[in-house]
């Protein structure tokens, strides 16, 4: 696919935090997880749309996905693209989204197209920063903002997506130490993981039939 003509308009303070020390230890922290998403549909197509300097997960088998950077209110990588994607709908198996609040782009919009470009059954990999971790003092001032589970768990139903019951936690709580470990609930952690799933659901909901009513003096 040649590239779009489109050119991003970074945001310098966000990708250099990513990039430095203490982002690089957030996205080490989840790159077993994002290993995980690559690997819930083997052999089918998945996106990922997240920090240039995240870290590609060793453990990658198969073929790589369609890497997306996020890039002020624009993306590059293996397309130079803005919103809406220049993706078939229903094309995607799994869709990780790392970090989107980091961007500049509409987040509502960018559920929307993540939610049009998976399958039926597809799963949504959401990882976004936690505003209640004391991890928050180190993004502070950088451009990044960040939102509570609640928040998108209404933003994920809004696109069309059934959000998971449960939230992890992950990455560090205030030490520039790489922790992978996944933790029910939110907790302090530096960031959290929420997934969606795309279910499918019949266009006319069925209606119960009605028993038939024999008339009076009718035989069985």
């Amino acid at each position: 696919m040649p590239l779009s003509p489109f050119r991003p308009q970074p945001d310098p303070a966000a990708a250099a935090w990513f990039a430095g020390a203490m982002g690089q230890v957030l996205l080490d922290s989840e790159a077993d997880c994002v290993g995980a998403a690559l690997q819930q549909r083997p052999g089918q197509a998945a996106l990922w749309l997240g920090p240039a300097a995240a870290p590609l997960p060793e453990a990658a088998d198969g073929p790589l996905p369609l890497r997306l950077n996020l890039d002020g209110a624009a993306f590059h990588g293996d397309l130079r693209c803005g919103l809406p994607l220049p993706l078939a709908s229903e094309s995607c198996a799994v869709v990780i989204v790392q970090h989107g609040d980091a961007s500049g782009c509409d987040q509502d919009q960018l559920l929307a197209e993540c939610a049009r470009v998976l399958l039926p059954g597809g799963w949504l990999w959401l990882l976004a920063l936690n505003p209640l971790s004391p991890y928050r003092l180190r993004w502070w001032g950088q451009g990044l903002h960040a939102r509570e589970p609640v928040t998108w768990r209404k933003r994920l139903r809004a696109a069309g997506l059934s959000p998971d019951s449960l939230t992890q936690g992950i990455g560090p709580v205030w030490e520039i130490a790489a922790d992978a470990r996944l933790q029910d609930g939110v907790g302090l952690r530096a960031a959290f993981l929420l997934r969606a799933e795309k279910r499918k659901l019949p266009m006319t909901p069925l209606r119960k039939p009605r028993p038939l009513a024999l008339q009076a003096g009718t035989t069985a």
